[in-house]
């Protein structure tokens, strides 16, 4: 019996390796007799009867025969009669067939009954001598779970239930497991799988269809309609929208354009949503329904159709096409279908429906099903529509697969799963409804028929034949029906002549107009706006509020000593020519003529004073074209220089950046830090926004006002970036990377408060040269100079992004964008102004600090609770309680408890042809076995040692006399549970225990403080681990007495106690 556990009993290896022909001259006949095995029969090899006989022209094989001829002649036929009687062993074998598919995951995949459709093809199998002739054929359905991922590790289980696989379902899984098949050497004859890669025999070579590819008859329909832009629309369980996804792979292959696939949620709003995205796109002519037919009950493709009702998608203009009716044969003919029947709403609506199934000409699938329930091979119970058609695909599978079986045995060829996949061609059988045929590739050459109703009734009418042999498309002298009368429109051919690049159908010299064309429409917009903008700018340079070249109309002129502000000189660095200024400036009042712009550089402009900035002499043709940029400089973060030759808002509150850093009685942490770079970062990505470079960024033309903003300022080179350096005129011309490299040296000085590169000791030549030294390093590398900062001053991401924006290479630095969106990650989204941060979280302090109480306190008491459930499953409830308010828990003498120990036989042995998981997964189940039986009676878990348990009763708490009836019952609980307890990796290997008991008095108490233990100790412990040690397997051992000679008894059971025992080793005396 153990042999038909087996899937598959193969032929033997030496029939594989040896072949031993005859002698020249010589013919061998063996006739076999086919033998139907019992159950009592061992089906690894059967004697079958043959009978051999060798022709009279052995007698001249051999020169030498021919001396002695009469006498030898005698001698050889007595030879050859008892050669013909002995038996000669051939191979009966055991096929059994693993019908693979989600059959517990949806009601509408377990009415194709694949149990009762596998019964019935085996039956007829085994009773057809024809394919019964190669192997007894059995079948074992296997369920595939719902999720795709746990499918295909179910799948791997399957390994050695069957010979041979009819599945997977689920498309998603289909090259995983043809890949493993391939390893086993075993075939599978999927119905589901859509993948054209799987076709590849060198790939995929145990790889066979048990039918047409789905996709290949939807390409035929989409051509002869010219419909090529399809959509696809799946139901939410993974195996539709495996299929959905495989389904538009397989079409694109095809060329085709698949412009939408969704895997909608089946609820009315995500049905809803998906059909609007649907109606967006016109260009859609059909679309495919990877769920349930609303035919066979498919509530999903029932709403949806009643959906696209609502909204007004019946119309004509796009088809519905349901995918699974292309798996099996839909009756047509006399077929009433309730779901559709008595909903006039989705009545109409699936007019729009096109319904491909397979063609039955003979027979349809409800008459084929109530022949054989008329003929007592399936069951009266069920009538035949409430059998899924999908039923008839299961049955044709397995007779694919046997008939393959047939043609390996009569090739003479080793039963495998290439050689099976590969002798599928030329079949030609009966199938449950139809017949099936294959062509000479392996290809299953079945038709099929485009079903079509008339918008008022469910009368499913052909209206196409398909004729996969030819790949032809028939018209039946029906046309289809469309809602409104007309159907989709047709897209261009071209979409499915191989080999050729579609444009669509439009007109390419139209296209080509249009976008040139299009072009110079914009080229000449675009020249009409800037014509239209230069012209503004240059009259809001004149006039209005904004204007930016004065007359001296628009100034007045005074003299700078009337003034009580001081007004520092920053600009005697700028020419030599300005000694009149400066002796206006240090002249008193009264020998001073009146101000004029000759002797003031102080003016009053709309009621302010302001500082006139001199320019040296020379042409400036370049300030009028960047006079457009002055007016987009409006940020907060840059001073505005509202007028050409007028700086505005010269406040004396504001300092600059390098003093404030130079300044040690101001403490700056990281967020003050943080808070001043970020304000740097806002303004230069407000500049490098509009294309305006800065130049010359560095501290000192940074200065931050009262409120801590910092602000830019234009303004030595040891900020510019080492490209500029090298140029002739360094610092005259800037560049984006040139800002980010200034920025980088400003967060040195920033981050570690000092000068830049003051951590670089290049020189012992004093500090006139210090910086000589450093922009030789920076123009002439290698090595590349650069400052070096320590982690501790500032997060490690800081510091990257200090390194990113200092590289030498400009184009790898990154924009001011990038460095804004990193730093608000260094940051992690907190906004870093000072004041409005001190002020916020003031705020949500004051308003969040009750609810802060309240939720630590919550979650106080749950770790509490979390420590105390932690403590009591160390340690006894009162122990645990005791110790948990301080309490000294002291060693206690106990006068009577019962103790309980037991182990597992045989322990030694599993763990050695285990692996160490599964002899933990092993005590896991078994322990967590014994821990819901102990929590039904009033004993103690002491501890667990390996495979041994111990368990006491009447300790800590004392409960009378009851301690040795606990125990006892307990005992017996776990002997009647152990006794069908099975180890997952060795589900046929028992599990048997010993168990010792004993009674008496014990001390136990708390031993150690890193990690407590409550122990007990006395002879009692030892005498009943003697009584566990000494006993047999499958008894409960006691005894009365504890030291000397000791008299002992098996516990076997108590008045009432119904649960079965395991029956215990029979007992030899001696």
């Amino acid at each position: 019996m153990l042999q038909l556990q087996h899937a598959f009993i193969s032929v033997p290896l030496k029939w594989k390796q040896e072949t031993i022909p005859p002698p020249p001259d010589v013919t061998l006949f063996c006739h076999y007799h086919t033998a139907t095995p019992s159950p009592s029969t061992p089906t690894s090899s059967l004697s079958l009867p043959c009978h051999c006989s060798l022709l009279p022209q052995a007698l001249n094989f051999h020169p030498s025969l021919r001396l002695h001829v009469n006498g030898l002649l005698r001698t050889l036929l007595a030879l050859l009669v008892a050669l013909s009687i002995l038996p000669c062993q051939a191979h009966a074998a055991w096929f059994r067939v693993g019908v693979v598919g989600p059959w517990g995951c949806d009601p509408l995949f377990a009415k194709a009954f694949p149990n009762v459709a596998a019964q019935l093809a085996i039956s007829r199998i085994n009773r057809d001598p024809m394919l019964s002739y190669a192997a007894t054929f059995g079948y074992a359905v296997l369920q595939e779970p719902c999720e795709t991922s746990r499918a295909l590790e179910a799948f791997v289980g399957f390994h050695t239930k069957a010979s041979g696989y009819i599945g997977p379902a689920n498309p998603g899984y289909c090259d995983a497991a043809s890949m493993l098949s391939k390893g086993w050497n075993k075939a599978i004859f999927p119905w589901g799988c859509v993948g054209y890669e799987l076709d590849d025999v060198r790939s995929h070579p145990a790889f066979a269809r048990s039918m047409a590819r789905p996709t290949t008859v939807l390409h035929s329909v989409m051509s002869y309609f010219r419909w090529a832009h399809i959509g696809i629309i799946s139901s939410s369980e993974d195996i539709w929208v495996d299929t959905a996804t495989k389904v538009a792979d397989s079409l694109r292959s095809h060329g085709m354009p698949v412009k939408f696939v969704s895997f909608m949620e089946n609820t009315p709003h995500g049905i809803r949503r998906t059909l609007a995205k649907v109606r967006k796109m016109r260009e859609i002519r059909a679309v495919i329904l990877c769920m349930h037919s609303v035919l066979i009950g498919g509530s999903a493709q029932k709403l949806l159709l009643e959906t696209a009702y609502d909204m007004q998608m019946i119309d004509g203009s796009l088809v519905f096409v349901p995918y699974d009716t292309l798996l099996y044969s839909l009756p047509y003919l006399n077929a009433t279908y309730p779901a559709v029947k008595n909903n006039s709403k989705l009545l109409r609506a699936y007019d729009a429906m096109l319904t491909i199934t397979i063609d039955s000409p003979q027979v349809s699938f409800y008459d084929a099903y109530r022949e054989a329930m008329e003929r007592g091979e399936v069951a009266r119970t069920l009538k035949p529509q409430q059998v899924s058609p999908l039923f008839g695909t299961i049955y044709n599978s397995i007779m694919f697969m046997a008939h393959a079986v047939h043609r390996v045995h009569e090739s003479g060829a080793w039963m495998s799963g290439g050689n099976l996949a590969q002798h599928v061609h030329n079949l030609d059988f009966q199938g449950f409804s139809h017949r099936i045929k294959t062509s000479n590739s392996g290809a299953v050459q079945l038709n099929y028929l485009i079903l079509d109703t008339d918008g008022s009734t469910l009368n499913l009418i052909p209206t196409y034949k398909i004729d996969m042999e030819i790949g032809m498309v028939h018209f039946l002298g029906r046309d289809v029906h469309f809602p409104q009368g007309y159907g989709p429109r047709r897209d261009a051919a071209c979409w499915f002549m191989p080999g050729v690049i579609c444009s669509g159908g439009v007109d390419l010299f139209l296209t080509f107009s249009m976008f040139f064309g299009s072009i110079a429409t914009s080229v000449f917009a675009v020249a009409l706006l800037y014509c239209i903008r230069r012209r503004i700018n240059q009259i809001r340079m004149v006039r209005g509020p904004s204007k930016i070249l004065l007359t001296l109309q628009d100034v007045t002129f005074i003299n700078p000593s009337l003034s009580n502000k001081k007004l520092s000189l920053d600009d005697s660095r700028t020419s030599g020519g300005r000694s009149t200024s400066e002796r206006s400036l240090n002249t008193p009042a009264s020998s001073q003529s009146p101000a004029t712009y000759e002797n003031s550089n102080v003016v009053i402009f709309e009621g302010d004073w302001a500082w006139l900035k001199r320019l040296p002499d020379g042409k400036f043709g370049s300030i009028n074209p960047k006079t457009s940029d002055v007016f987009e400089l409006m940020s907060k973060f840059v001073l505005c220089y509202r007028y050409l030759f007028l700086q505005m808002n010269s406040c004396p509150e504001e300092k600059k950046l390098e003093d404030l850093l130079l300044n040690d009685d101001v403490k700056l942490d990281w967020m003050f830090k943080s808070s001043l770079l970020l304000d740097l970062i806002k303004g230069m990505k407000y500049l490098h926004h509009r294309g305006v470079c800065h130049t010359r960024l560095k501290s000192r033309n940074c200065v931050v006002d009262g409120r801590f903003v910092l602000r830019l300022d234009r303004e030595q080179l040891l900020w510019t970036a080492p490209e500029i350096l090298r140029t002739s005129q360094p610092g005259l011309h800037g560049t984006l990377p040139g800002d980010v490299y200034s920025f980088a040296i400003i967060m040195q000085e920033v981050v570690i408060r000092g000068p830049p590169f003051c951590m670089l000791d290049l020189s012992d030549a004093g500090k006139a040269t210090y910086f000589q030294n450093i922009l030789e390093k920076l123009r002439k590398p290698p090595p590349l100079c650069r400052p070096v900062v320590s982690p501790d001053y500032a997060p490690m991401e800081c510091i990257q992004l200090m390194k990113q924006c200092w590289t030498e290479q400009p184009d790898k630095r990154p924009t001011f964008d990038d460095i804004f969106d990193q730093f608000k990650n260094i940051n992690k989204g907190k906004k870093t102004n000072i004041i409005d941060s001190m002020l916020r979280m003031l705020e949500q302090y004051s308003s969040n600090l009750e609810e802060l109480i309240r939720e630590r306190t919550e979650e106080l008491e749950i770790e509490k609770q979390k420590t105390e459930k932690l403590l009591t499953q160390m340690l006894p409830t009162s122990v645990a309680e005791a110790l948990m308010v301080g309490a000294v828990v002291e060693p206690e003498h106990f006068d009577n408890v019962s103790l309980y120990f037991s182990d597992i036989v045989g322990f030694t042995t599993i763990s050695a042809n285990s692996e160490p998981i599964e002899v933990v997964d092993l005590l896991n189940d078994l322990y967590t076995l014994f821990d819901a039986i102990i929590g039904n009676h009033d004993v103690y878990k002491v501890e667990t040692i390996g495979d041994a348990y111990m368990v006491a009763s009447g300790v800590p708490v004392p409960n009378d006399n009851r301690h040795a009836s606990e125990i006892a019952n307990m005992s017996l609980d776990i002997l009647s549970a152990v006794g069908t307890f099975k180890m997952r990796h060795m589900p046929d290997v028992p599990v048997r225990i010993r168990i010792g008991l004993h009674t008496g008095p014990c001390v136990a108490g708390v031993v150690g403080l890193t990690m407590p233990r409550y122990c007990l100790f006395g002879d009692t412990v030892t005498t009943a681990s003697r009584m566990e040690s000494s006993g047999m397997r499958k008894f409960i051992e006691t005894t009365e007495q504890g030291k000397g000679i000791e008299e002992t008894y098996w516990l076997t059971g108590r008045d009432g106690f119904t649960k079965p025992l395991p029956v215990p080793p029979e007992l030899k005396s001696g």
